[in-house]
C-alpha cells in the first residue's frame, strides 16, 4: 500500500469585496462588514438587479507588469494577486522552489466574460478586423492558471477546473490529491472570477436567480438563511491557498495553519440549476470528505456553508447537514461567507477555504449577516449576526455548482 502524504496550507491569498489580502479580509469577516453595494463597473440602471460585490480598491499594477495588465482580462488579475498574496504569506522563495516539484490548479466558472463582452462590441460595430490578437488568450478559462504558472515558473501540472459555483473547491480538492499521492510537493490552489459585467448580470437575472428587490439598500440584499432571502448577489474576486506536502513545509520552516485531510465530490444528476430536493447528495458529498479525512461528523465544529441566499439552495444544504450530522447539526456553528462577500461563482471555494482555515487559526467563526427573520425548517445556528469565539478543532467549506456539481473539504488543526 502506497503511503498516502500528509498536506497542510501555509499560505492565503484573498482578494475579495471586502478586502484584499488575508488581514484585511479576515478582520472584515470577524466584523461582518457588508461588501455589496450598487454595480459601478457598468451602467446598470435597466437591469433588475443592480447591485453586487465588486473589489473597488483592486490596482492590478501593485501585483502585475503594467504591459502586462492589458493582456488579462479581470478574472485573471485576480488569479494572480491573490497568488502573489499567498506566496508572500507562505514565505516562499522563487529561487527555492522545485518547479518540476510544483504546480497550479486554480478554477473559475466562467473566465473571461467581461473581454467576450468587449471583444464582441468591437466584433459589431467595427468588423473582425478590429478584434484583439489577445481576445482569445484573455478570455479562455485556463489563462488564469496558465499565466500563474508562468509568473511563478511552476512546471508541475497546471489545471483549470470549471464545475460552476463547485470550480475553486473541486481545485482545492484536486491540489490536496496531487499532493497526496506524490505527484507534487507544492501546489497553489483555489479559484478566480470577475463576471459582473453587462452580460453576466444579464443573464443571471434573466434566470430570475438574482435579488432585484434591495437595489436601493444593497447592505441587505445578501441574506442567506433568513426567511426573506430572495437571491443571491453577484461577487467577484479571488480566493489561493498554498498546500504542501508536511515535510515540505516543515523543512523550510514554514508557519502551518490548518491541516487538509479529507475531500469529497458527486453530483446531484437531477436538474441543471436547481439543487436535488432533499439535501441527500449533498449529504453524501460532506460524508465523502469525512469519510476521506478518517473523521466522524461529531468531530466537526463548523460548516461554511454554501450559503447562497436562495430559497433551494439553503433549503436544501439544511436539509444534508441534518442528515448527515442528526442531533450534532445543532451544535455545529454553520454561516454564510456570501452574506458579506456576495456569491463569488468559480471564486467561492477558493476564499471559502481560506474563511475556512483561518477559522480553525483564530477559533473564531465569522457571523452570517442580514440573519433576521428564521425560516421553517431553518433552525441551526448560522452566527446570526455577530462572529461567534468557539472552539474549531474541524471544519468542512462546501460548495456546490449549477450541474449539479458539489464538493466538499474537510481541514482540521495540525498537530505535529
Amino acid at each position: 500500500m502506497i503511503q498516502e502524504n500528509r498536506v497542510v496550507v501555509t499560505g492565503l491569498g484573498a482578494v475579495s469585496p471586502i478586502g484584499i489580502g488575508k488581514e484585511n479580509f479576515w478582520n472584515a469577516l470577524i466584523n461582518g462588514t457588508n461588501g455589496i453595494g450598487r454595480i459601478t463597473l457598468f451602467d446598470a440602471t435597466d437591469y433588475t438587479s443592480q447591485i453586487a460585490g465588486e473589489v473597488l480598491d483592486f490596482e492590478p499594477a501593485q501585483f502585475i507588469d503594467k504591459k502586462e495588465i492589458k493582456r488579462m482580462d479581470r478574472y485573471t488579475q485576480f488569479a494572480l494577486a491573490a497568488t502573489k498574496l499567498a506566496f508572500d504569506d507562505a514565505k516562499l522563495d522563487t529561487d527555492k522552489i522545485d518547479g518540476e516539484r510544483a504546480g497550479v490548479f486554480v478554477g473559475t466558472g466562467i473566465g473571461g466574460m467581461d473581454t467576450l463582452h468587449n471583444q464582441y462590441q468591437k466584433l459589431f460595430a467595427k468588423g473582425p478586423s478590429r478584434i484583439s490578437p489577445f481576445f482569445i488568450p484573455m478570455m479562455i478559462a485556463n489563462m488564469a492558471a496558465g499565466n500563474i504558472a508562468i509568473a511563478f515558473k511552476l512546471h508541475g501540472p497546471c489545471e483549470c477546473i470549471v464545475t460552476a459555483c463547485a470550480s475553486g473547491t473541486n481545485a482545492v480538492g484536486d491540489a490536496f490529491r496531487a499532493i497526496q499521492r506524490g505527484d507534487v510537493d507544492l501546489m497553489f490552489a483555489g479559484g478566480t472570477e470577475a463576471a459582473i459585467s453587462p452580460a453576466g448580470v444579464a443573464g443571471f437575472a434573466q434566470m430570475k436567480a438574482l435579488c432585484s428587490d434591495h437595489n436601493d439598500d444593497p447592505a441587505h440584499a445578501s441574506r442567506p438563511f433568513d426567511k426573506n432571502r430572495s437571491g443571491f448577489v453577484m461577487g467577484e474576486g479571488a480566493g489561493i491557498i498554498v498546500l504542501e506536502k508536511l515535510e515540505h513545509a516543515q523543512a523550510r520552516g514554514a508557519h502551518i495553519y490548518a491541516e487538509i485531510v479529507g475531500y469529497g465530490r458527486n453530483d446531484d444528476a437531477y436538474h441543471i440549476t436547481t439543487p436535488a430536493p432533499g439535501g441527500l447528495t449533498q449529504c453524501k458529498c460532506m460524508k465523502l470528505a469525512l469519510d476521506d479525512a478518517g473523521l466522524k461528523p461529531e468531530n466537526i465544529d463548523y460548516v461554511n456553508a454554501h450559503g447562497t441566499s436562495t430559497h433551494f439552495n439553503d433549503q436544501s444544504e439544511t436539509e444534508a447537514i441534518k442528515l448527515l450530522f442528526g442531533e450534532h447539526a445543532y451544535k455545529l456553528a454553520v454561516s454564510s461567507t456570501k452574506s458579506m462577500t456576495g456569491h463569488m461563482l468559480g471564486a467561492a471555494g477558493g476564499i471559502e477555504a481560506v474563511a475556512t482555515v483561518l477559522s480553525i487559526e483564530n477559533d473564531i467563526v465569522h457571523p452570517t449577516i442580514n440573519y433576521e427573520t428564521p425560516d421553517d425548517g431553518l433552525d441551526l445556528n448560522y452566527v446570526p449576526n455577530v462572529a461567534q469565539s468557539r472552539t474549531v478543532n474541524a471544519a468542512i467549506s462546501n460548495s456546490f455548482g449549477f450541474g449539479g456539481h458539489n464538493a466538499c473539504v474537510a481541514f482540521k488543526k495540525f498537530i505535529g
